[in-house]
């Protein structure tokens, strides 16, 4: 399996949407819906994860499960009864964000250092949901090492978490290179459930070598399939060895067209004018990576918020 990552201030419905489009996904994860102290109103789920007024599912039709975030067993097994009575395709729980104000209050990557809290978090969410409704995971190696990521995997299982995914990094090493893919496989080696691995795939030569270091099989695309959106396909006709109908390998940037103007025809819907400009130039960034086009677009409108300008540079009528 191929998963979408979550990524905050990235990674949203918008672009979860688009990317899915592309094809070669099989599930996406949402951005964490934060939970503090408070049963959270219907519409908070329904912003983050609007997949929910549909089938749990992107328009292309890929699962989404929604992640949730925070420290108190309680209120995150309120909420995600809350949560599950909207249909999504599953209950994610996030023990891996990095972001320091996140970790001050004991959420995200803070929780690896106490492994009987995340067991208490699992357990919790566990019983307060449906038996039919996945609930998984996902976290980072550690801290400020490794040395709990075995034993915190292990409590995620043994409190019924259906499945794991590992990102080959500390909160320290943030997300600087390289991941560290042969911990991952010492972590899925502990458990009995899947573990699917994350982190620094950019290529099908990546997906490859993190397969082969981790021993996981299924693979979380981040960064790496926002850069190419044809990422996930070419992952999976290497996987067969044989072409497919999808985008293919090194999504050109033609072909990259439609995708960029259904994005920029959300954001029209969705945003006010004000953002439009900066959500393009966030994907521009991002695609410049593979794509000297996107490098100099990104160049020209970097100071640029005028959405009508933007527009008229990113799709000019012949």
């Amino acid at each position: 399996m191929l998963l979408l990552a979550p990524m905050e201030g990235l990674l949203d419905f918008s672009l979860r949407d688009i990317l899915t489009r592309a094809g070669g996904i099989d599930r996406c994860v949402s951005e964490f819906v934060r939970v503090t102290n408070t049963l959270l109103p219907e519409r908070v789920f329904y912003r983050i994860a609007p997949e929910l007024l549909h089938g749990g599912c992107t328009p292309a039709g890929v699962p989404v499960r929604v992640q949730l975030l925070g420290c108190d067993p309680v209120c995150l097994a309120e909420n995600a009864g809350r949560l599950a009575s909207l249909g999504p395709a599953g209950i994610d729980l996030n023990f891996g964000c990095p972001a320091k104000v996140v970790n001050r209050h004991g959420g995200g990557a803070a929780l690896l250092e106490t492994p009987e809290r995340i067991a208490q978090i699992v357990e919790a969410v566990r019983r307060a949901v449906p038996a039919d409704m996945p609930v998984s995971a996902k976290m980072r190696l550690g801290m400020r090492d490794t040395d709990l990521a075995v034993t915190c995997a292990q409590a995620i299982e043994a409190s019924g978490a259906c499945e794991l995914v590992v990102h080959g990094r500390t909160q320290v090493q943030g997300y600087k290179p390289p991941a560290y893919w042969d911990e991952i496989g010492r972590v899925r080696a502990s458990v009995s459930i899947p573990v699917i691995a994350n982190g620094e795939i950019w290529s099908v030569a990546d997906a490859q070598r993190c397969r082969m270091e981790s021993g996981c099989m299924d693979l979380m695309l981040g960064r790496g399939m926002v850069a190419d959106p044809g990422l996930a396909w070419a992952i999976q006709q290497a996987d067969h060895g044989t072409m497919s109908d999808g985008p293919g390998p090194g999504l050109s940037w033609s072909a990259l067209q439609p995708l960029l103007l259904a994005f920029w025809t959300l954001t029209e819907r969705l945003f006010e004018p004000r953002h439009r400009a900066g959500r393009i130039k966030q994907w521009l960034h991002m695609l410049a990576r593979r794509h000297p086009e996107a490098l100099a677009l990104h160049a020209e409108l970097r100071t640029e918020n005028d959405p009508l300008i933007v527009e008229a540079r990113l799709f000019p009528i012949p």
